[in-house]
């Protein structure tokens, strides 16, 4: 929850208060603008959150847990970390979330981050008995939540290399 609750704040404090050129400068004709990684981000919490629904609406599946590689700290490092590139699956690039401007995705954003802190608080389902498979291994339910707010600290960081840039607009 802890988690949630920072990679929140510190996602909304970089898109603040920008101005549309600065929403929308590109470093490189392959790099995302603030505003594609902010309809990013919106997206991937809406579809990640879907997947630890669906995980969690599964029987539990205890059995799995021992082939679960990583730690909690590890999910967390792995996501966060920008040394490796990887390409999003296509329902989850900018031009295929459906937002239109950028109040509308830091908006759902916040809507959908704020039910999922709730969730975690309040829930007393047994998330680590409930275990999914990933593109690179298995993650528990709990681990689940940590990737989500982990992936939108890992897109904050994007955008920081985004306004880093030498030729950001003033």
């Amino acid at each position: 929850m802890n988690l949630m609750k920072t990679t929140k704040t510190d996602l909304l404090k970089s898109v603040s208060g920008l101005s549309e050129a600065q929403l929308n400068f590109k470093p490189n004709a392959e790099s995302w603008s603030v505003k594609e990684c902010m309809y990013h981000i919106a997206v991937a919490e809406k579809n990640l959150w879907g997947m630890l629904e669906g995980t969690m609406k599964a029987a539990a599946n205890p059995e799995k847990r021992s082939e679960i590689k990583m730690t909690d700290e590890q999910v967390v490092s792995m996501i966060e970390s920008r040394e490796q590139k990887v390409k999003t699956f296509a329902p989850f690039e900018p031009q295929n979330t459906g937002y239109k401007t950028m109040d509308e995705a830091v908006n759902a954003f916040k809507e959908l981050r704020n039910e999922h802190i709730k969730y975690v608080k309040t829930t007393t389902e047994d998330l680590r008995n409930h275990v999914a498979q990933l593109p690179f291994g298995m993650l528990d339910s709990y681990q689940l939540t940590l990737f989500i707010a982990a992936h939108s600290e890992r897109h904050r960081k994007q955008i920081e290399e985004v306004k880093s840039n030498s030729a950001f607009p003033k």
